[in-house]
């Protein structure tokens, strides 16, 4: 029968094993802390060799973007849930500039700001990566607005007839229904080859839901969509939340 003094005696010997087979090398890194928090974005001291438009990581995992580069702090915009930040929290710097998936895969998924899914589907299934933060091409490179993008309502595009690649401003107050011009334009496609990206910056989640769903019930059939609570008919949109 194996005695304690047995049972030390093997655990010392793998020790020693699991210690010989591993790999020690230095390694630099980045660690700063939290100095305030608020409404969805830090400011963060001792990180003084960050990027603008780095990726840091906090605590629990959460991704933020240095966005505001001064002598002594740096301002960032929290990518996640910030119920585990505090002030005095730890914070590490990637070196890396922040990047998102790209393509054809995206096409009727509901993604937040860094490409993971929310919808409950699979990993966004590309290689291609692009970063957040690109030069716009140049006027000379652009293709002439030669186009028509009809919209579905029929006092906007009698009056103010829109061209693909045209950029166009919806303005109005709070709840005079500028996401629902929005949507109803991006539903009218259904049947077109134009492809439409919803992006949703500091909206409600109810909000973005009812989007979701209202592009799922009544938008184009031929692509693949995916719900928070996994069902799958049909959709045309990518939510991009922050």
């Amino acid at each position: 029968m194996a005695t304690l003094a047995d049972d030390l005696q093997a655990w010392l010997g793998q020790s020693r094993r699991r210690i010989g087979n591993l790999a020690l090398e230095p390694r630099l890194e980045q660690v700063g802390h939290v100095a305030q928090i608020g409404d969805g974005v830090a400011t963060v001291n001792g990180l003084p060799q960050t990027r603008l438009d780095e990726l840091l990581v906090f605590a629990g995992g959460v991704r933020g973007l240095a966005v505001d580069l001064g002598e002594e702090t740096i301002g960032c915009v929290l990518l996640g849930d910030t119920a585990g930040i505090a002030a005095g929290s730890m914070v590490r710097g990637t070196g890396e500039v922040a990047r998102v998936p790209v393509g054809d895969a995206l096409l009727g998924r509901v993604v937040d700001a860094l490409g993971a899914p929310l919808d409950g589907g699979a990993p966004v299934a590309t290689q291609t990566f692009a970063a957040v933060e690109q030069p716009a091409p140049a006027i000379v490179d652009r293709a002439l607005v030669t186009r028509p993008l009809a919209t579905g309502l029929l006092i906007v595009d009698a009056m103010i007839p829109l061209g693909r690649g045209q950029r166009e401003l919806i303005i109005g107050d709070r709840g005079t229904g500028k996401t629902s011009i929005a949507v109803d334009a991006i539903i009218s496609q259904r049947s077109t080859d134009v492809i439409c990206v919803y992006a949703a910056i500091g909206q409600k989640a109810s909000s973005v839901a009812q989007v979701i769903e209202a592009v799922r019930q009544y938008g184009a059939g031929a692509l693949p969509f995916c719900d928070r609570r996994g069902r799958c008919p049909a959709g045309v949109a990518v939510a991009d939340t922050l």
